[in-house]
């Protein structure tokens, strides 16, 4: 007679998080923003950072395949090797005490921006609405260390978004879903702005047209 002992499920921590964390993994991959393996998605809790593993496609991305670490980079639970961005995250939880979830992505044209080296001025009202400011560039750092990090809180605004010189884009939010929104919504702006810089030579809005704008969105638009 076989005796089948009953299989032990495992738990991991932050198991709501985890769920939260691959949701918004598989947004950016349908909105077309990382493909493959590239960009990734943290979130803090508490003195936690749960981030996506390095080299894992998002065809086989699994929500306990997410890594905890503390504030200073030491894996807390998990089995595989954090993101090589790990310190760039840390760094801005470390500095932005708002800063609740950012995103890492080179989605195509706001890449196209950061390779020529320009910040994506004001052209519209969507980008006044959701950004308040022109999406600033930051000078050059190497992956892999806190240099993306310093250089992006040199040039961090109001928005949260800034373009990465010829790298790609990082976005920090005070949620998950309010970095998804600004990362889905930069991408957006950007496509817009290349295009009409292509067709002509458009202007600017005017800053308190935008401010106005800004301020309208972030208090009535949308449900409380």
């Amino acid at each position: 007679m076989t005796v089948r002992l009953p299989i032990k499920e495992v738990k991991t921590m932050y198991e709501k998080e985890r769920k939260d964390l691959y949701d918004a993994h598989m947004i950016l991959e349908k909105y077309g923003l990382v493909a493959y393996t590239s960009g990734n998605v943290s979130v803090r809790i508490g003195e936690h950072v749960l981030i996506k593993p390095s080299g894992v496609p998002y065809t086989v991305l699994k929500p306990e395949d997410f890594v905890v670490v503390d504030l200073e980079g030491n894996v807390v639970e998990g089995e595989k090797k954090p993101s090589v961005d790990t310190a760039t995250h840390l760094y801005l939880y470390r500095h932005l005490d708002w800063a609740r979830s950012v995103i890492h992505t080179h989605s195509t044209f706001a890449m196209v921006w950061a390779i020529l080296e320009k910040p994506i001025p004001v052209l519209c009202t969507a980008h006044a609405d959701v950004f308040g400011e022109e999406i600033p560039l930051t000078e050059y750092a190497p992956v892999g260390s806190e240099a993306i990090g310093k250089a992006v809180l040199k040039v961090i605004g109001r928005s949260g978004a800034v373009l990465l010189r010829k790298h790609g884009v990082m976005v920090v939010g005070t949620s998950i879903e309010d970095a998804v929104k600004k990362a889905i919504f930069l991408e957006e702006v950007a496509k817009a702005a290349y295009f009409a810089t292509l067709a002509g030579k458009p202007e600017p809005l005017p800053s308190e047209e935008v401010d106005r704008l800004y301020n309208q969105y972030h208090t009535k638009y949308g449900q409380k």
